[in-house]
């Protein structure tokens, strides 16, 4: 796999940290910290594509996430239809909590959860 660091953004020291690359033409978010009402712009700015038309494909690996509450959701939900029906959103190393709430919502029949970055980008 080759790739290429993109930004590394922090919306508050511990709050939430996301770091885009480029992986074999996949774009990859990696997020840490709480996704809340605090972080879900800076959340929303990673995950949403700048043409939804042009079929971006994008792994979020949330290994990292701690916590995640309704606004985390609601940037998920807004994400997985910015990409479009020629694009995909996945998830990748959702830890048991969040995983849980992902459940509870019913997102994970929309959105699809691998345990690694390489298995969601595998598909």
């Amino acid at each position: 796999m080759t790739g290429t660091a993109d930004t590394n953004k922090q919306a508050e020291p511990d709050r939430l940290s996301v770091t885009r690359a480029s992986v074999d033409g996949v774009t990859v978010v990696t997020v840490s910290g709480e996704a809340d009402h605090h972080t879900s712009t800076l959340l929303r700015q990673a995950l949403i594509p700048g043409d939804p038309a042009a079929g971006e494909r994008t792994v979020a690996d949330f290994s990292g996430v701690a916590f995640m509450d309704s606004s985390g959701i609601n940037v998920l939900i807004a994400a997985h239809q910015a990409h479009g029906p020629a694009g995909w959103l996945r998830l990748a190393g959702v830890r048991r909590p969040v995983l849980r709430t992902l459940e509870i919502v019913g997102l994970t029949t929309l959105i699809d959860c691998y345990p690694s970055v390489h298995e969601a980008m595998e598909g």
